[in-house]
């Protein structure tokens, strides 16, 4: 436990710091509720496979070198998990010539390209703070996320490019009934990783994880557009390849823009009310705490840290304390991820 020591309170208005960096074990549980409410319907569906369900960090690991290890772990399986499939999706590709295939292949590649900066971002964050760095280098994992929309990006260019081209020089596509099986098997493999990427995500925190994980579930419908390809040309639509795969691309564009408003959002700081209400709410329950002010929290990758201001009445200075350690203590009860968190007292 570290602990600045104050001076001790003033009968009114005085404040003074109480700051640990661990997690704290203590004899006594809280539970805390809070309802919330999501579409329902055909909109609900589409609002549960895009926009994950989380409870934030009620269910997250304590530990943030166990958290980076599962974060680390997620993205080595899914990255040769997405290559095989991508390694099957190319051979098929030879056979059939879908551009459609061609495009969605190129994709899933750059998909599991994507791991890369994120495995080093998650290398960073296990590095301490410095003198330069105060905070540490946890936000790496926010600047991989901007490195991830990019490539993404740059993929979708690509396939437009190659189905613009199919449409100048048509090329016949051969047997379209293992295009419909490379289809599937794209679809497979994506949705394999997104459940995965996107259950480790929302365990230990990782906006960018998480983001990762959605744009996996996402390919993997493309994938399942593929088929769709396929089938308009065993009715006797050739088109039908080259237009599925600028469908492709022009939908990877429309649905990257949700990543770069989540990865934006953590970039400014940006964190989720419900987050913010149940810190307020786990510090006022607290006995001795009369009233929470100046609660702040942000995210440092996939880790929580911030300071808040609580009113209590205490006689001395150990009083004080006890009430602060024991408002920390609900704290991290709640938000199983925080890491550095400052609690100033003030003293009626």
């Amino acid at each position: 436990m570290s602990q600045h020591p104050p001076q001790l309170p003033a009968p009114h208005g005085h404040e003074h710091t109480h700051s640990h960096g661990d997690a704290h074990e203590h004899a006594h549980t809280h539970t805390h509720e809070h309802g919330h409410s999501h579409p329902t319907g055909v909109k609900g569906l589409l609002y549960g496979l895009f926009v994950p369900h989380s409870h934030d960090a009620a269910d997250s690991i304590d530990d943030a070198m166990e958290a980076n290890r599962a974060g680390v772990r997620a993205l080595w399986i899914s990255l040769w998990a997405l290559l095989l499939t991508t390694a099957l999706q190319a051979v098929v590709v030879v056979f059939t010539s879908s551009v459609a295939l061609l495009a969605d292949t190129i994709h899933n590649f750059s998909d599991a390209l994507t791991a890369v900066p994120l495995l080093v971002a998650f290398a960073l964050a296990r590095r301490g703070a410095s003198r330069r760095y105060t905070y540490g280098y946890g936000r790496a994992e926010d600047l991989a996320g901007m490195f991830i929309v990019v490539v993404v990006a740059l993929s979708a260019v690509l396939a437009g490019w190659e189905a613009v081209d199919r449409f100048i020089h048509p090329t016949t596509v051969d047997n379209p009934w293992v295009l419909v099986a490379a289809g599937v098997i794209g679809f497979a493999g994506n949705e394999a990783v997104a459940v995965y990427r996107i259950r480790v995500g929302q365990r230990i925190g990782s906006a960018a994880l998480v983001a990762d994980g959605v744009h996996a579930r996402i390919d993997g419908f493309t994938s399942l557009s593929v088929v769709l390809g396929a089938i308009g040309v065993l009715l006797g639509f050739p088109l039908a390849d080259p237009i599925i795969g600028l469908l492709i691309a022009a939908s990877i564009l429309v649905l990257l823009w949700g990543t770069v408003k989540s990865i934006g959002a953590r970039l400014m700081d940006a964190i989720d009310p419900t987050l913010v209400d149940r810190a307020e709410h786990a510090l006022a329950s607290t006995t001795g705490v009369h009233g929470v002010r100046e609660l702040r929290m942000r995210w440092i990758g996939h880790r929580l840290t911030g300071s808040a201001t609580i009113e209590v009445d205490a006689s001395g200075l150990d009083a004080a304390t006890s009430v602060a350690e024991h408002a920390e203590a609900h704290l991290r009860g709640a938000l199983r991820n925080l890491d550095d968190f400052a609690i100033t007292i003030r003293c009626h």
